[in-house]
């Protein structure tokens, strides 16, 4: 996720399944088709179907695949509770050219797919990775107007070259998301356990402090009213990260590590 600096008029939320390239979203019975080239998420669970009827997880693929021709539009300025930043950025991309754009849309296809046979209700900030956006303000909110009960935003990173590994962005106390900042950390510290054995990624060698980063200069942790941390899945510009991200067995396996995370917050799984 690193910040090229360059979101879109508004979107609503975007509930359950999505298809690739879709306009909106599909019908609720529907499940989201699978990245292009990729293969069939495991049945492997966090746990038993329907552990997580009744919750609602917000899912916020991070950037967009229109961003990288839309600098005018994601460049506007946003106040994020604390400061201005652009409206959205680019985001990073591996040496040989793999966005971070589609890594995060293809994990958030894998991982709709897990929390919906868990029987959890999506809401995405965006159906498809052609587009533009949305401002990373209106990705918080909304999660913030679905009421979430956890909300999750997929990165990679594009860190130094020699740097590879993981981390977890939580939010920090500002007044008006205070309520979530307890929740926040329970979720990130599921989140960061489940990660680390459910795909063998190492912690950030080079971000936060043992694989988690407090950030006040997000919107989308700033403006959260609801339980939310960032992660950084991977360093794209690390070849070893790279060989990971573009996998997609490996994106199968980051989807379902998160799933684990997200049932051990939400249902109470922890070990």
């Amino acid at each position: 996720m690193r910040r090229i600096a360059w979101a879109l008029p508004a979107v609503v939320a975007l509930v359950c399944g999505c298809g690739a390239g879709s306009a909106g979203p599909q019908a609720a019975g529907q499940s989201p088709g699978h990245p292009r080239g990729s293969v069939t998420a495991s049945p492997a669970r966090s746990g038993p179907t329907g552990i997580l009827r009744g919750k609602v997880v917000a899912v916020d693929p991070g950037h967009n695949g229109g961003n990288f021709h839309a600098a005018s539009v994601i460049g506007k300025l946003i106040w994020n509770g604390q400061e201005t930043e652009t409206c959205d950025t680019a985001g990073a991309e591996t040496d040989g050219g793999y966005t971070e754009a589609r890594f995060n849309w293809d994990v958030a296809r894998y991982l709709t797919a897990d929390l919906r046979a868990e029987g959890a209700t999506v809401v995405l900030t965006r159906t498809g990775n052609t587009g533009v956006g949305p401002c990373v303000t209106q990705r918080a909110a909304i999660g913030n107007q679905a009421r979430a009960d956890a909300a999750i935003s997929i990165h990679a990173d594009g860190g130094p070259p020699g740097g590879r590994g993981f981390a977890i962005l939580e939010p920090v106390a500002d007044g008006p998301d205070d309520a979530i900042i307890g929740p926040s950390v329970t979720l990130g510290a599921d989140l960061r356990s489940a990660f680390a054995s459910g795909t063998g990624e190492p912690v950030s060698s080079y971000d936060g402090t043992d694989g988690v980063k407090f950030r006040d200069d997000l919107a989308g942790l700033n403006l959260s009213r609801v339980p939310k941390v960032f992660i950084e899945c991977a360093n794209m510009r690390n070849a070893t990260d790279a060989a990971l991200v573009t996998s997609p067995q490996w994106q199968a396996k980051a989807a379902r590590a998160i799933a684990a995370g997200l049932t051990a917050f939400l249902a109470g799984t922890r070990s």
